[in-house]
């Protein structure tokens, strides 16, 4: 191992770059994983991109619900291109370096594209509140002017959150160990480099992480809860199927985002721990943004039908 770059300043010392250790130091995973998560990437960009272009191409997409799975695609979309690219090159170089302004950069911008997912996500629960429990006036509460305020919100306190967790960890001094247990810059796996005392990064984190999950978890639970309540109340078969329809792959969505994220960001306290704290990451950073275009295909008519009428353009 090369011994880590250093730059002076004064007493003390400060890394100027990073070794990421990746998913696995195992030889015989290398290439296997390689290509899982090459096609993982293709997969990602292409199906986010292509559900982007159906939403904008074809005007019966032209809604709420769509202007909202048309942001959180967009997000997934930019989000692939955070973590993936340096992953990928960890499969493939011996020693996978990262100096220390682009670990800043990655993670701004992995906590800008998750604060912002998960509050598209709440945004995405309450319009479907709106749209079953009061449909004669969703056309007025859901109006373009609320769903670009609601994103416009959304961005904004994702980039405050990022803004908030980047900068105090700008702030640290990294003198001792410069490798990383992690196939990217996150936030926990920084800290435990860090030379001087993290008891300020770790309130501040948990601050600003506890705010956006009981905010978003209480407006997604309430909305749920107020949503099941007047399913029960429907008389009609075809509403409930309907109802349970157009929020099944939402709830799809949600599960897996905020399971592994949880899972993911548990304390680890031990070797073990901190491996399949690894996998659960993966599973939020790399599946769920490949999974979000095919749930939100696969499981919705409009989509169906909106392919159908692209192809037919296309061919002719």
């Amino acid at each position: 191992m090369q011994p880590m770059k250093q730059m002076a300043t004064g007493s003390n010392s400060s890394v100027t770059e990073f070794i990421l250790m990746g998913l696995t130091v195992q030889p015989e995973l290398q290439l296997p994983l390689f290509v899982l998560f090459l096609l993982n990437y293709i997969a990602t960009v292409l199906g986010n991109l292509s559900l982007m272009n159906l939403i904008c191409l074809n005007s019966h997409l032209h809604t709420p619900m769509y202007f909202f799975i048309f942001n959180l695609s967009c997000i997934d979309f930019c989000y692939s291109f955070v973590c993936t690219p340096k992953m990928l090159m960890s499969f493939a170089s011996e020693r996978n370096t990262i100096s220390f302004t682009g670990c800043m950069s990655q993670l701004f911008f992995f906590c800008f594209f998750v604060n912002s997912e998960c509050y598209v996500l709440t945004a995405m629960a309450y319009d479907r509140y709106v749209a079953i429990c009061q449909p004669l006036q969703y056309t007025t509460v859901m109006s373009p002017k609320i769903c670009y305020l609601l994103m416009f919100a959304s961005y904004l306190m994702g980039f405050s959150g990022a803004m908030v967790h980047t900068g105090f960890m700008i702030r640290l001094n990294f003198c001792d160990s410069n490798i990383i247990n992690h196939y990217m810059c996150d936030i926990f796996p920084l800290l435990q480099l860090s030379c001087s005392s993290t008891y300020v990064n770790e309130l501040v984190s948990s601050a600003v992480v506890g705010t956006i999950i009981i905010l978003s978890s209480l407006i997604i639970v309430v909305s749920y809860a107020m949503i099941l309540f007047n399913i029960i109340h429907m008389s009609s078969g075809k509403g409930w199927s309907k109802a349970l329809g157009t929020c099944g792959s939402h709830i799809i969505t949600v599960s897996l985002f905020y399971g592994s994220g949880l899972l993911a960001y548990v304390k680890p306290s031990s070797a073990k721990t901190v491996g399949q704290g690894k996998i659960f990451s993966v599973f939020y950073t790399l599946v769920v943004p490949m999974m979000n275009p095919l749930i939100y295909s696969l499981r919705n008519k409009d989509v169906k039908v909106a392919v159908k009428k692209t192809l037919k353009r296309i061919t002719r």
